[in-house]
C-alpha cells in the first residue's frame, strides 16, 4: 500500500489542505487562499520580495539590476500587485527626478520567512530531486543534465 504525505501528518494538515483546496467563495467559484498563493508563487514577486528583504530599501532601477531577466514593465506589475497585497510600501520623494523607494511591510517580511523555509527545503532536498529526475528521464528516455534543476 501506498502511502501519501498525508498520511505522515497531524491531522491538522489535512484540515489545512481542505481548506485551500476546497474552500470556494459562493460569488466567484475561486477559493481566496489558492488566488493569493498564486500572486506570491510567481518568479518575479518570489526574486523582488528576496531581495527587497536582502537590501531593506531599493530604488527601482536598483531592484531591476538585482531581479536578472525581468523586464521594467514586468517588475512594475510585479511591484504594483505586491503593494496592492499589501507585502511592500513604494516611497515617493518630491525631488527632481523623483526618486522612488521600494520596501517589505511587516507583512512583507512575514512572507519572505515562510519563501526562506522554502527555498531552504529546496536547497537541503536538491541532490534527492535532481536523482529522481535522473531515474524518470531515464525511463522515459530523455536525455538530461545532471546538474540542471530546470
Amino acid at each position: 500500500m501506498e502511502r501519501t504525505i498525508v498520511d505522515y501528518q497531524e491531522g491538522s494538515v489535512q484540515e489545512k489542505l481542505q481548506k485551500i483546496l476546497g474552500d470556494v467563495e459562493e460569488d466567484g467559484g475561486t477559493c481566496p487562499i489558492r488566488n493569493i498563493l498564486v500572486r506570491f508563487s510567481d518568479k518575479w514577486s518570489t526574486l523582488s520580495i528576496f531581495h527587497l528583504g536582502d537590501a531593506g530599501t531599493l530604488r527601482f532601477n536598483e531592484l531591476k539590476k538585482r531581479v536578472d531577466g525581468i523586464s521594467q514593465r514586468m517588475l512594475t506589475v510585479t511591484l504594483r500587485n505586491l503593494e496592492r497585497d499589501g507585502i511592500v510600501t513604494r516611497r515617493v520623494y518630491p525631488e527632481i527626478p523623483p526618486r522612488v523607494e521600494y520596501q517589505l511591510t511587516d507583512l512583507g517580511r512575514s512572507l519572505l520567512v515562510q519563501i526562506i523555509e522554502l527555498g531552504d527545503w529546496a536547497s537541503n532536498h536538491s541532490n534527492q530531486i535532481i536523482e529522481a529526475r535522473s531515474r524518470f528521464d531515464a525511463r522515459e528516455g530523455r536525455v538530461i543534465d545532471s546538474v540542471s534543476l530546470n
